[in-house]
């Protein structure tokens, strides 16, 4: 029931047999781009850069909140006395 059914004998797809009315159209090729070293220098300093904040930022935030939860709970502490 769940088995699949093949044809006794598979027919080919059809061959492609009409050639095309219009030949291609040529391409324009696109202007050369050339990158100085000094670019990619900045690049990878910018990039460098914002990674080292983004970190800092993320330390930042952790060491925050570590502080927050250790206040809070000092605070617990002394109300309950």
């Amino acid at each position: 029931m769940f088995l699949p059914k093949y044809p006794d004998s598979p027919t080919p797809p059809p061959a492609h047999t009409h050639a095309p009315a219009d030949p291609a159209p040529a391409r324009r090729s696109l202007p050369a781009v050339s990158i100085s070293p000094g670019v990619v220098a900045a690049v990878v300093v910018g990039g460098v850069v914002l990674t080292a904040l983004l970190a800092a930022v993320a330390v930042s935030a952790v060491s925050v909140a570590i502080a927050a939860v250790v206040l809070r709970s000092l605070i617990r502490e002394q109300n309950r006395r």
